[in-house]
Parts: C-alpha cells; structure tokens; sequence
C-alpha cells in the first residue's frame, strides 16, 4: 500500500526544470531514501510532499488522496532539517509541544505526549533544559521527538546527520533508524551520502539531473545498477569500455582490451546485440590483487602495478595500473599492505560483474 505516490510530478522554475516527470511509490510504514548529488532534485521532492513548493505538474498522493491543493499546516507531516530548527528560548519541552499547540491538544495530554516523544528518541527528563544545553546529536534527536509528536502520516528527512561528526552521524543513523521502525511511519529520507542511505532504507530512490534512475533495495542498486550514473555513484565502481560478442537470454559475452573475453549474467531490462557498445562494471571491493600468475581458474586476470596506496586502517584502496588503465582496488588488511611500485595480479570474477549499454 502507497503510504506517498508522485504520479508524473514535475517541477519547474521558469525555464529550468529541477525535476523531471517522475512516478515514485512511497510504501506506507517504509523507510525511503532520496539519494543523488546536489542539484539533482531530491530535496525539491521533499518540499513538494510538504507542500512548501507547488507541482508543476502531475499528481502527489498521501493515503491515497490527492494533496497537490492542500496547505502545508493541513497535511499532517513531520518535518526535521539539517539545521535543527529548535527555538532557543523555549524549553525542550515547549520545543516539542510547539505543533500539539496548535492542534488544540490541552496541556495535560501534550505533557503527556511530549514525554512519551522523549522516551522514543531515548532522551527522558530534559524537558526543562534549553537547546544550548544539549549535544547537537542530543539536539538532532529533539528535532525528531517534535516531528513525531504530531503522529504525522509522513516524516519527512531533509538530510538531518549532514551537520553531526562523523562518528556521532554513524550513531544517529542506527537510532533514526531504530525509532522508525518503532513508531513505523511512512518516512522520506534525503541524502547525498550513500553510506547513510545504503545503511538505513528499504528503498533508494536514486537521482540524477532531475531524472529518477533507479528504485530498488541497497542491494538492488549497489549490486545492480541500472546505469553507468547508478554504478559510479554508490561506491567506488571501475568501469571498462567492453563489446558484445553473444548474447543469450541468461548470459552475455563481452570483450575487453585488459581481461580478454567474460561471460556475465545479464540483468535489467536493456537490449543488447552482438557488436554493440558496453561498459563492464567491476566494483573496488570485488577485485582481488594476488601475487603474478597466482589467479584462480574462476577468475580472470591481467598484470598489473600498484601506483598509489591510500591506508585507512582496516582497509585500503589501491589505484592499480594495468597498460593505459588505472583501477581501484578496496581490499581488507590482514598483512602489510602492498607498497607502491609493487607488480601485481588483478584478479576478477564474471560473476561479480555487471554489463551496461554504453553511455547509459
């Protein structure tokens, strides 16, 4: 069940068109994300849901009815903001009672209310303190507590972890999550981190240039890309210029100039023929580096030199030559990392592989 639907919703302001006629399926209790680089149009989406900025044209839908002339104060949302948005004079409490005041809630039933808030974002008893009294992790979580408060129909996200440190951003992200499967509201998250946004839903609504690429699970995009956009976007993906030699309904043969011939298995829904231009996608993670002529008989393989060692503790990611090819290659540290200048085997397997249409 459709908790939101956009229904060919386009937004344009003047000349420029920020989001392109989109349909997206918003599914009641889900956590979605709206993920893209800035610019690309999430966040207009979001303000047209709240009814901040107007459709230009197409339909949007919350509960099934339609919402496009219904006034921001009548839609029953939850808002939260990067930037917290909490009064400074007004007491924790206050804070959060702000929108039961003008729903005509009386006092002891809002008291009661904010406290039961309090308690699911794990903050009970800071009623009386102000905002500059707390932690902007403790802050953030004070902004939800007011949103949730309302019993919204929608909460909706505005990348409310971009202003936290990194580590306490990491912890946040567990406890939004946490609280919305607790209270399970329909929620729109927008981000352009794609670790949050891989972390966190059930659903990625991947945006480009005002243009809705992808929908699907965190496994669905990282794995399956539906474009070259998609590929590169969400982590880091190398992408080989490659030609199709055969195809079959479950399979496809490709060439590449570094690892020769690779049969992959197709996914998706683009045509492809024999001679047609393509692109293989090889994610960092999934290619192996082993010693010179130490590949296995699943994998295939070329030579190649390590140019460029970036340490990250449990981790590195190496730039790899190969001919006129450079790669990237994350890989776990369970020895010392290989050093700069060192000959190497780049190691893949077809089946950790994805084959997109050139240029899509």
């Amino acid at each position: 069940m459709a908790g939101v639907e956009l229904k060919a919703v386009k937004k344009a302001f003047g000349p420029v068109t920020a989001v392109e006629a989109s349909d997206v399926v918003f599914e009641e209790g889900s956590f979605t994300t709206l993920l893209g680089p800035s610019g690309c149009g999430k966040t207009t989406i979001l303000r047209m849901v709240a009814g901040l900025e107007s459709v230009t044209s197409g339909d949007i839908f919350i509960g099934g009815k339609r919402i496009n002339d219904v006034p921001v104060h009548k839609r029953n949302l939850g808002l939260v903001f990067q930037n917290y948005a909490l009064f400074p004079h007004k007491t924790i409490g206050e804070n959060i009672a702000f929108g039961l005041k003008y729903r005509g809630v009386n006092r002891t039933d809002a008291e009661r209310k904010v406290k039961e808030a309090l308690d699911v974002v794990r903050l009970p008893g800071v009623e009386d303190r102000y905002p500059t009294q707390l932690s902007g992790g403790q802050q953030q979580r004070i902004a939800l507590a007011r949103a949730i408060v309302i019993e919204p129909d929608v909460l909706l996200l505005d990348e409310p972890l971009s202003a936290l440190d990194a580590n306490l951003r990491e912890d946040m992200r567990v406890e939004l999550t946490a609280i919305q499967n607790r209270i399970g509201v329909t929620t729109i998250f927008v981000t352009h981190d794609q670790s949050e946004a891989l972390a966190m839903s059930d659903k990625i609504v991947v945006m480009s240039a005002g243009n809705v690429e992808q929908i699907g699970t965190p496994q669905e995009v990282y794995n399956k890309p539906a474009s070259e956009f998609v590929a590169g976007f969400l982590g880091a993906a190398n992408l080989l210029d490659a030609a199709v030699s055969d195809v079959s309904d479950e399979k496809l043969v490709v060439e590449t100039a570094h690892f020769g011939g690779l049969s992959v298995a197709r996914h998706g829904s683009a045509k492809f023929a024999g001679g047609d231009r393509a692109r293989l996608v090889a994610r960092a993670e999934k290619i192996r580096l082993a010693s010179p002529g130490k590949a296995t008989a699943d994998e295939i393989s070329a030579p190649g030199e390590i140019e460029a060692v970036d340490y990250q503790g449990q981790m590195v990611r190496y730039f790899v030559r190969v001919d006129d090819l450079q790669l990237q290659v994350i890989a776990a540290i369970d020895e010392q990392p290989y050093t700069r200048g060192t000959a190497v085997e780049v190691c893949l397997r077809p089946r950790d592989c994805v084959v997109l249409p050139a240029g899509s």
